[in-house]
């Protein structure tokens, strides 16, 4: 398989984007769940930390309280509104990270073909 520093950061920002995705469609679907609580992950410290190289996976630190949320009197927090603008948000940073894995990809390529033309 085919490696360069970029795949490798683009990989790491494709794994938070979906960890994100995760958290979002888990909280749509709890949004009539009593009591449940919002999470969600600070993206820009996940995709910093994922992005180091120490090792260590995404969805490191998810919040189980995310500030300024209304609770309904049954105690759950979630809001249908933000959680399908972050789902929105989150498919469109993945159509991107996806976009520049294949310009990569085309990238290397050209330098294969010139190299045999040469």
């Amino acid at each position: 398989m085919i490696s360069t520093s970029m795949i490798q950061l683009l990989e790491r920002f494709l794994d938070v984007t979906a960890d994100r995705q995760k958290l979002v469609t888990t909280n749509m679907a709890n949004i009539d769940t009593p009591g449940y609580k919002t999470e969600d992950i600070n993206f820009r410290a996940e995709l910093d930390r994922a992005t180091a190289g120490d090792g260590i996976p995404a969805m490191g630190t998810v919040a189980h309280r995310v500030p300024g949320l209304l609770q309904r009197p049954d105690g759950n927090d979630v809001s249908l509104d933000r959680e399908s603008m972050l789902l929105a948000e989150t498919q469109l940073q993945f159509r991107i990270g996806i976009q520049f894995i294949r310009t990569e990809f085309h990238r290397i390529l050209n330098a294969i073909n010139e190299g045999k033309n040469s």
